[in-house]
């Protein structure tokens, strides 16, 4: 068989010519199949068009001029080119000059991808992000704060990513008070996250964004939540039980019991609106209660141990909802409404404040109650109560009975110790001056038991 033996003879196959007008061809070697052997070629796709004047789909010839060939892993590529024919020649013979330039070491693998527009690339990493099964609203996010942050850098291709432009944009968005540090570090994590990927994928040679840290949030007041006392948290529940209204789809009993499943358990929002009567194993020893791994923050399954009042609580409100019809396999909070659970806690709260305002019994009372922060939620400090402050409440709580660490950070479902100590744990100082006053009395202890020996 000759050398031309691998020629396309199909209709509509036009070899590609070189500047010199040779064609473009591929060269057997000793492992060859001639019939495996193709030369790059253009052609017309096959579509379907409307005939004007029959209405009728009919078989037709794409406008554009494609090309078939095979890249640097002998892979067969096919790309559209040109209407005009020479153009679609004279570009799929660059094509073809890139792929041999690739197979010698002239040119990087990722500098094909370089020139690509950072559309494609973002939408290739979105769909990778659904394959992996990531939860559509993390994907939503994380994209959406990636194409912000794109657009506001305008980056066009991902050469142009640098370190440089996203931290001189996120410094000029909080500069702006457009969002805080915690915002800022979304960002940089969803934009690090995209060129790690972009480097995994043999897109980019390096993370451009590699060496650029988050910044400590902790000397960002902008959010600083507090917990609420006992006292508040029992007025918030009684003001909950007492509602006649609905928020968030939810009856007053349906918020007390949240409350007091997320104050004593530390779960979210979010988890809780998981939940099923299947989710509570109430007659187990110990009584738990089960978050499945889709809904937890973590994608584990997580099983919790409850308190002997909460059990008891729970075991009623449900005995109460199945009287009601209301039982089955269904959730027992539905909707959306943990998208709102912190403007709904806040409601409950400013109609336990009013209540509590009301119940004074003298003008100085009620005059000493406006003055204080009690069942504010921001009180004076600028600290914020939300739906998460039930969490950090919990976490608080563990730590002040003495609670080891490490339980109370297998209790907080948290991949650091310091996230559980650092972040979640709120201490007084109260709490302070009660831990001092222990150490004097262990130094008085010490010194007595030191000058004992010295008074015989």
């Amino acid at each position: 068989m000759g050398r031309g033996a691998g020629l396309i003879t199909a209709c509509h196959l036009w070899p590609v010519t070189a500047q010199c007008g040779a064609p473009v061809r591929a060269v057997p070697d000793a492992t060859t199949n001639a019939r495996k052997i193709r030369m790059a070629s253009i052609y017309k796709k096959p579509v379907f068009v409307r005939d004007p004047a029959t209405g009728e789909r009919v078989k037709g010839k794409s406008k554009k001029w494609w090309g078939r060939f095979r890249d640097v892993d002998d892979r067969e590529k096919r790309v559209p080119l040109a209407v005009d024919r020479a153009a679609a020649q004279a570009m799929l013979a660059e094509y073809v000059r890139r792929v041999e330039r690739q197979k010698v070491g002239l040119i990087e693998p990722t500098d094909e991808h370089r020139k690509k527009p950072i559309a494609q690339h973002v939408a290739d990493y979105e769909k990778y992000l659904r394959a992996k099964a990531n939860e559509p609203r993390y994907i939503a996010l994380a994209v959406g704060r990636l194409k912000t942050l794109l657009a506001g850098c305008k980056f066009k291709t991902i050469s142009q990513i640098k370190a440089s432009g996203v931290a001189n944009w996120l410094r000029h968005r909080r500069e702006a008070n457009a969002f805080g540090k915690a915002t800022s570090n979304d960002y940089l994590v969803a934009a690090k996250a995209f060129c790690n990927w972009l480097v995994r994928d043999g897109r980019l040679g390096q993370n451009p964004l590699a060496h650029l840290q988050r910044l400590n949030t902790e000397t960002d007041v902008r959010r600083k939540r507090r917990v609420l006392t006992q006292e508040e948290l029992d007025l918030l529940i009684a003001a909950a039980e007492k509602s006649k209204g609905r928020l968030g789809r939810m009856r007053g009993a349906d918020r007390a019991i949240v409350y007091r499943l997320a104050a004593f358990t530390g779960l979210r929002a979010q988890e809780i609106a998981s939940m099923t009567p299947r989710s509570f194993a109430l007659d187990a020893d110990p009584p738990t209660v089960t978050v499945d791994a889709c809904y937890s923050k973590h994608r584990r399954k997580d099983v919790l141990p409850l308190a002997d009042d909460l059990c008891r609580r729970l075991r009623t409100y449900l005995a109460q909802r199945e009287k009601a019809h209301r039982g089955g396999d269904e959730r027992l909070w539905p909707g959306k409404w943990y998208r709102k659970a912190g403007e709904i806690l806040q409601r409950d709260l400013a109609a336990a404040r009013a209540a509590w305002l009301k119940d004074a019994k003298t003008p100085a009372e009620c005059t000493r109650r406006e003055a204080s922060d009690l069942l504010r939620d921001v009180d004076a400090a600028g600290q914020v109560v939300d739906f998460h402050s039930l969490r950090h409440g919990f976490i608080t709580h563990l730590v002040m009975a003495n609670v080891p660490p490490k339980v109370a950070q297998a209790l907080a479902r948290h991949s650091t110790i310091t996230l559980t100590m650092d972040r979640y744990t709120h201490l007084g100082m109260g709490d302070l001056v009660e831990a001092v006053g222990r150490l004097a009395g262990l130094c008085n202890d010490v010194l007595t038991e030191r000058t004992l020996p010295n008074s015989r």
